[in-house]
């Protein structure tokens, strides 16, 4: 039986996970990128990376679960922030259809 405290990491993990979810969603359908921040998105991704390291040194499936899904997410939010930015030729959400 999982105890309290692993408990309570695994609802951690799936909340502040699943606190990713409405951004894709809404980039996706808005192409809307530019309030996203290019460092902000890559520093966090690299810090997801090395939780997920960490949780894998130390066995803990709730972070190595959480931050796995929250890095997919993560970089599907980055694709779509290098795929619709402002800016480059042929990347703008207006001439990208």
């Amino acid at each position: 039986m999982p105890n309290l405290v692993e408990c309570t990491g695994a609802v951690a993990g799936v909340l502040t996970t699943l606190a990713f979810l409405p951004q894709l969603i809404h980039t996706f359908k808005t192409k809307s990128v530019d309030d996203l921040n290019l460092g902000a998105l890559v520093t966090f991704d690299i810090g997801l990376v090395l939780w997920l390291t960490y949780g894998l040194a130390h066995h803990s499936l709730p972070i190595i679960w959480a931050n796995i899904v929250t890095l997919a997410l993560q970089l599907g939010i980055l694709v779509l922030k290098l795929r619709y930015r402002t800016g480059k030729p042929g990347r703008s959400p207006e001439t990208a259809e």
